[in-house]
C-alpha cells in the first residue's frame, strides 16, 4: 500500500512514516497544505493520513476541495482537534476516519488497515431501489430521474440504507459505516442527518421512504 502523510510536525511525521514502513507499506511525507492541494498527495496513493492544522492551507479545506473535484482516495484525519463538532465537520467534508492526538501507533496502523480494506472493496457501481438510483462511481443520487445533491455523510447513509433496503439498519451499523468503529458522538447527530436526508429524498412523497424503527434503527421502504 502507498500511504501519503500530510503532517508539518517533523517528529510525528518521522514516527508515523517509520511505523507505516515497518508494517510493510510505502510512505511519503508532505509538510504543508499548499503543496498538498495540487492533488499529489491523493493521486497515485492508496490512502492519506491528513493533519488539519497545516501551514499554507487548512487540512479541512484541502479535503473539501479535493472531494469537490471527485478525488475519492481514503483519508484518515490525524489531529489535535478532538471536539465532536470538529469530527462532524471532517466527516461531512469526506474523511473516512478520525484519530485525535496523542494517539497509540498500533491503533493508527490498525485504522489504516481497516480503512483500506473497507474502501478498496469493489461493490456494484450502482444501486437501484424503486425510483432511487445511486451511482457509486460519481457519488450521485437521482430520484425519479431528478438529481439530488447530498453531502458525503448523507451519501454514505443513503448507500447503506439502499444496500439493506427493506431491512433494519441499526445505529451501530450506521456509525461503523459512516464515522468509523470508534464513533462516540451524540446519538442525535444520526437523527439530524437522517432528517436532512428525508427532506431531500422525500420531496413530492406523501409518506417518507426512510422509516424510524423505534429502539432499533432505520429502514428504507420503497413501494
Amino acid at each position: 500500500m502507498q500511504v501519503a502523510l500530510v503532517e508539518d510536525d517533523p517528529i510525528i511525521a518521522k514516527a508515523v512514516c517509520t511505523a507505516v514502513r515497518e508494517a510493510g507499506h510505502d510512505c511519503a511525507v508532505m509538510a504543508d497544505g499548499v503543496t498538498t492541494v495540487d492533488d499529489r498527495a491523493f493521486l497515485g496513493n492508496d490512502l492519506v493520513i491528513l493533519d488539519l492544522m497545516l501551514p499554507g492551507l487548512d487540512g479541512l479545506e484541502i479535503l473539501r476541495q479535493l472531494r469537490a473535484h471527485g478525488v475519492r482516495t481514503p483519508v484518515i484525519v490525524l489531529t489535535a482537534r478532538g471536539t465532536v463538532p470538529d469530527k462532524i465537520k471532517a466527516f461531512d467534508a469526506g474523511a473516512d476516519d478520525y484519530i485525535v492526538k496523542p494517539f497509540a501507533m498500533d491503533e493508527l496502523l490498525a485504522r489504516v488497515e481497516a480503512v483500506y480494506r473497507r474502501t478498496s472493496d469493489k461493490p456494484a457501481p450502482e444501486l437501484e431501489v424503486g425510483t432511487l438510483h445511486l451511482n457509486l462511481a460519481n457519488k450521485r443520487l437521482t430520484v425519479a430521474g431528478h438529481n439530488v445533491d447530498l453531502t458525503p455523510t448523507e451519501f454514505s447513509i443513503m448507500e447503506l440504507l439502499m444496500r439493506y433496503h427493506g431491512q433494519v439498519v441499526t445505529r451501530t451499523m450506521l456509525c461503523e459505516h459512516v464515522w468509523g468503529f470508534d464513533w462516540d458522538g451524540p446519538t442525535n447527530v444520526i437523527e439530524v442527518h437522517m432528517n436532512r436526508l428525508r427532506g431531500k429524498v422525500d420531496r413530492g412523497r406523501g409518506v417518507s421512504c426512510i422509516r424510524t424503527i423505534r429502539g432499533r434503527g432505520y429502514a428504507l421502504t420503497v413501494e
